[in-house]
């Protein structure tokens, strides 16, 4: 168990280093990238040459004898989800930091792009059950409480169930939102929940790798136990064909994977724990950009 002054020091060291990375590189992205529901209605004003003839007015028009057209400004404010995998698999990290605490500093800077946006964020933890769900707020108070949960709960479960945190979403959030999710996606069929997720929603998965998963030194017959399952199971990696296997094995897991979540619409932003998130965050954001300008 940290302690408290351990655990504001943490939170803190990770608020300046987000907020800082989202002032200089994101926030102007993500608010280019994600759209608000609609249109709202702002005025009604004499047409002026150069505007749309869709937006005539007609029965203001016919009462004014004149032209007049009706004013829309987009609706901007949006409701983010975070569902953020801390089951077991996520506290293994071979180099400095584990796939949890990647997945922590990417859904903050998320969070804070978030709310300079004026968007609500939310936020689901799930290991094999839901183990946490807090109701979208703004603020950076709450945006500060959503990086102690992610980084420091202590979860009851220790495998992954994605399934039961899609369909929490599906059943808590009745309006549209952007959901982000992020995991190493070590979990059982979340095929089905995906498509009624990313019908509702703008979904976005950041599937988190350590390269230790795949990568072994050659020290020989070593026990490997799966944090989720307590499973055992010997190996010798000090033979190549047994270890090339297994690499091969976890490519084409992820190869899968990937299938299955483009197939359903869903975006995918790969992450390493042993690379900077900077740049497949601004490769996501400027992809996001040149798909909606080809709309």
């Amino acid at each position: 168990m940290q302690e408290p002054r351990e655990i504001l020091r943490k939170i803190r060291r990770l608020e300046l280093q987000t907020r800082r990375l989202v002032n200089s590189s994101f926030a102007g992205q993500y608010h280019s990238v994600f759209k608000g529901r609609g249109m709202n209605f702002d005025e009604v004003r004499e047409y002026a040459s150069g505007d749309e003839i869709r937006s005539i007015d007609w029965n203001v028009t016919a009462r004014m004898n004149a032209p007049y057209i009706k004013k829309f400004t987009e609706e901007r404010e949006l409701t983010v989800m975070l569902l953020v995998d801390v089951s077991a698999s996520g506290s293994f990290g071979s180099v400095s930091f584990s796939k949890r605490e990647v997945g922590a500093e990417v859904a903050s800077i998320l969070a804070f792009s978030a709310i300079q946006n004026n968007d609500k964020v939310g936020l689901i933890l799930f290991s094999d059950h839901v183990e946490l769900l807090i109701p979208p707020k703004k603020g950076r108070l709450h945006i500060l409480r959503l990086i102690r949960e992610m980084l420091f709960f202590e979860p009851k479960g220790s495998g992954t169930n994605m399934i039961t945190a899609l369909e929490t979403l599906n059943r808590v959030m009745h309006r549209r939102a952007v959901v982000f999710i992020l995991s190493d996606f070590i979990a059982s069929d979340f095929s089905k929940p995906f498509a009624v997720a990313s019908r509702r929603h703008d979904v976005v998965a950041f599937p988190i790798f350590d390269p230790g998963e795949i990568a072994f030194p050659h020290i020989g017959i070593v026990t490997f136990e799966d944090a989720e399952t307590g499973q055992q199971v010997d190996i010798d990696t000090s033979d190549t064909e047994t270890m090339d296997q297994l690499a091969e094995l976890e490519k084409n897991r992820r190869e899968e994977q990937r299938k299955i979540l483009q197939s359903r619409g869903v975006d995918i932003v790969p992450l390493r724990t042993d690379q900077d998130v900077l740049r497949p965050l601004r490769a996501f954001f400027e992809r996001r950009e040149r798909r909606l300008a080809l709309k």
